[in-house]
């Protein structure tokens, strides 16, 4: 007999979730080579990381708490990968 179990969120933390929505808004992207998360300095990008945050906060969040989520991870994350060598273009 073929059981199922209910599928888990593809996010389980507050934290993950961040990630993924400013991922998704173009906020931040993967370091190619190391994995490291880069901040793309992009304030329309942000902003629509914000609007998500704001308008589908994940269940049993508030929208302040999602806000504040996507806006320590943005503190927490820099503009380059620190394995890649610098750039002296």
């Amino acid at each position: 007999m073929l059981i199922t179990n209910r599928r888990r969120p593809a996010t389980r933390t507050l934290r993950g979730w961040a990630i993924s929505v400013l991922q998704e808004a173009g906020a931040i992207r993967e370091c190619q080579e190391h994995g490291w998360m880069q901040d793309r300095a992009d304030p329309h990008a942000r902003e629509r990381a914000f609007e998500i945050a704001r308008r589908y906060p994940p269940p049993g969040v508030s929208v302040q708490a999602a806000s504040v989520a996507i806006a320590e991870l943005l503190e927490s994350i820099g503009d380059s990968c620190p394995e890649c060598p610098p750039d002296f273009a």
